[in-house]
């Protein structure tokens, strides 16, 4: 089997443009698409508001690239989280505190026995994020 990759795509109620924009700031990434129903082959079978909702949004850090869209999260999100691993604890700790802002640290970040900083938590769009630096 030869794969090129795999990737993370996330589905938001409406709110992907948002969670996008947060998302590039806290990781420091570049937001490389957002294509909006508007314009789009698909416009036509959306509902009338869906306009300005999200089709696609992709963006790239440290070449590892994260995709969305608007759209109900098939079966939510309870059994996956997305997991940062940086090689700074500052960064680690910088990292963690944004996207904490607005959601629910589920573990404080902290020194494990196998990590010099670890953490999780819960972002204000509902996603579970892992945060680890060995």
């Amino acid at each position: 089997m030869s794969a090129k990759s795999l990737h993370a795509y996330l589905a938001f109620d409406g709110k992907c443009a948002e969670a996008f924009g947060f998302y590039a700031e806290c990781l420091g990434a570049e937001l490389e698409e957002m294509h909006r129903y508007t314009g789009s082959p698909m416009e036509k079978e959306m509902p009338p508001d869906w306009g300005d909702k999200v089709m696609h949004a992709s963006l790239s850090w440290n070449g590892f690239r994260l995709m969305g869209s608007d759209g109900p999260a098939p079966g939510g999100y309870s059994g996956i989280s997305l997991c940062v691993n940086l090689d700074d604890v500052t960064q680690a700790e910088k990292v963690f505190a944004a996207l904490a802002k607005g959601g629910t640290i589920m573990q404080p970040i902290a020194e494990t026995f196998w990590a010099k900083r670890f953490g999780m938590l819960k972002d204000r769009f509902g996603v579970s994020w892992m945060v680890n630096c060995e």
